[in-house]
């Protein structure tokens, strides 16, 4: 079924994952701990039998290692008696020990204009006892006193000196000054201007997110009188969220540049095959909850074969071209692009058939001005996310009238209202615009104010889909990005223009209604219809130039 074609709200919560948790964790070999051994399974090393145990009113004892998070979603039996010497306790709720109720994830974060993707375990397991090496090599591990204390008491004290430890609150600032910087924050802390990096291979903002085996997933137990822990965990309502993570809470949303199946694209898709250009992005594409595709040229029935050195910029796309779009799993369109009015009136209503047949939603533009400016509304495991884009160059680019399909010219008075509408009914907003066309990586003054002012109005994020080269980005605050410009998806500009050949695609994530994290995927153009992920050199080298010409 595809993705979204029915915005069906997933309504799964923590709670009722409770007895879905993984019943082994491997030892960490890090430290000395006091800790009671976890043992695989269930059970505790100070465990014993009672014949009888009313789990309600028996003494508790909560370790004060635990995450703030999970304390403060505790579901405790009524009549608890809380106690706050372990000694006197029936009942224990600590890290590592006992017959586990949650992991709680963590993630290993530096400042967003990181070029460092992934580390090691093994780095961590050597930061922690103060020893160099790695890809952060002389920079302390920083995290809250809170996280220091849950790895504590999981992994051993750490090496005095090994770690920093900041305020919770100043974590993000201090780590945005350092020069090389990284960090350790549980999973509901996350922002957009935070880099999450794998570890292992492995990332808690990616859908093929393993937590069984994740190395960063903290166990929490529950342990002592044996009947009162049967008791406990045989209750009505679990004791706690299964985990601070619910991958039906979880939403990503792929954004692309310019796609134009004409010319030398298209040349080269008849050639190779339609989907050709699709054969090494495509399953990236194809997994994102929402892939949104600005494709700005209409599909027409009379359009002649491509001509790989067309000089006039009058483009259209043969019907058969649609099924490159279908390959990458497209579910949204944007209509915002130059040449949708190219061909005629005919042809624009023709693809507005072709999409609806599909069952994909676009936005943008339509088949009048009424229906070119209206937000698209889609609600994905709880996450409301509205979609609002236009043409900022207007004129004969943005045909949409009363009684003509087109392209939405750029009203920004209404765009402003409509988002902070938007934002008040709980959406997270994505505005995308087709605009003016810079051939440099810093985004011109033009794009500023304009992608601006959408961005004040509160959209989560503000994309450009006209960019022919890509531009910087910025964090206008700390819950928005813009991309000024992400470049070309599928448009034959290798070799035309500098710096044409090679692009961004942002795959943003939304989590329980919040924005909290985008990923800069980059590409490179093997010939004027395809492109493939770039080498690692590659990356790093074409993220410095973008990560210079942004706004930080």
């Amino acid at each position: 079924m595809h993705k979204i074609l029915h915005f069906v709200l997933l309504s799964c919560v923590l709670l009722s994952a409770a007895c879905n948790l993984p019943q082994e964790t491997a030892a960490i070999p890090i430290g000395e701990s006091t800790a009671t051994p976890f043992l695989p399974g269930g059970g505790s090393a100070v465990a014993t039998s009672a014949p009888t145990m009313d789990a309600g009113t028996a003494s508790w004892w909560l370790s004060a290692d635990l995450p703030e998070g999970f304390t403060g979603a505790l579901s405790l039996p009524e009549g608890v008696v809380l106690t706050g010497e372990e000694s006197a306790s029936a009942l224990r709720i600590s890290i590592g020990e006992g017959e586990e109720i949650s992991r709680w994830v963590y993630a290993v974060v530096a400042p967003f204009p990181t070029l460092t993707d992934e580390v090691e375990f093994e780095d961590l397991q050597a930061a922690w006892r103060g020893e160099e090496g790695g890809p952060f090599d002389g920079a302390r591990l920083m995290m809250s006193a809170e996280t220091e204390a849950a790895f504590s008491a999981w992994w051993g004290a750490p090496t005095a000196g090994a770690i920093r430890v900041e305020d919770t609150s100043s974590l993000l600032a201090a780590a945005w000054a350092e020069p090389s910087a990284w960090a350790l924050v549980p999973f509901e802390e996350l922002e957009p201007k935070w880099k999450v990096l794998a570890v292992d291979g492995q990332s808690p903002v990616w859908k093929d997110f393993d937590q069984s085996t994740y190395r960063l997933a903290v166990p929490i137990g529950l342990s002592g009188e044996a009947a009162g822990v049967a008791a406990a965990m045989d209750g009505e309502a679990p004791l706690a969220p299964a985990s601070n993570r619910d991958a039906n809470r979880l939403t990503t949303v792929i954004l692309t540049g310019v796609t134009a199946l004409v010319r030398a694209t298209a040349y080269e898709m008849n050639r190779s095959g339609v989907t050709y250009p699709a054969e090494d992005i495509g399953p990236m594409l194809r997994e994102a909850d929402i892939t949104h595709i600005s494709n700005e040229v209409p599909f027409a029935r009379d359009c002649p074969a491509p001509d790989p050195v067309q000089r006039n910029l009058i483009f259209c796309s043969d019907a058969s071209y649609i099924e490159l779009l279908d390959a990458v799993g497209v579910d949204v369109v944007e209509l915002t692009g130059d040449h949708f009015n190219d061909w005629s009136r005919d042809a624009m209503l023709y693809t507005l058939e072709l999409y609806d047949e599909r069952g994909w939603p676009y936005y943008g533009g339509g088949a009048n001005l009424e229906e070119a400016k209206q937000p698209l509304l889609l609600e994905h495991n709880g996450n409301k996310v509205a979609f609002i884009g236009c043409n900022g160059k207007g004129g004969s680019y943005a045909s949409a009238r009363e009684d003509y399909p087109g392209t939405w010219a750029c009203d920004y008075e209404y765009m402003e209202a409509t988002v902070r509408d938007l934002v008040g009914q709980g959406y997270l907003v994505i505005a995308t615009f087709q605009h003016n066309e810079v051939y440099q990586f810093i985004p011109s003054e033009t794009l500023v104010r304009d992608f601006g002012r959408v961005s004040a109005a509160g959209a989560s994020i503000v994309s450009g889909s006209q960019a022919h080269q890509s531009h910087g980005v910025e964090f206008p605050r700390q819950d928005a990005i813009i991309t000024y410009g992400l470049g070309n998806l599928f448009f034959d500009q290798r070799g035309v223009v500098d710096n044409g050949d090679r692009a961004l695609i942002a795959r943003h994530v939304f989590y329980d209604g919040g924005y909290i994290s985008t990923e800069l995927i980059t590409i490179q153009f093997v010939d004027f219809a395809k492109p493939r992920f770039m080498t690692t050199e590659e990356r790093n080298d074409f993220l410095s130039i973008i990560f210079d010409a942004s706004i930080w």
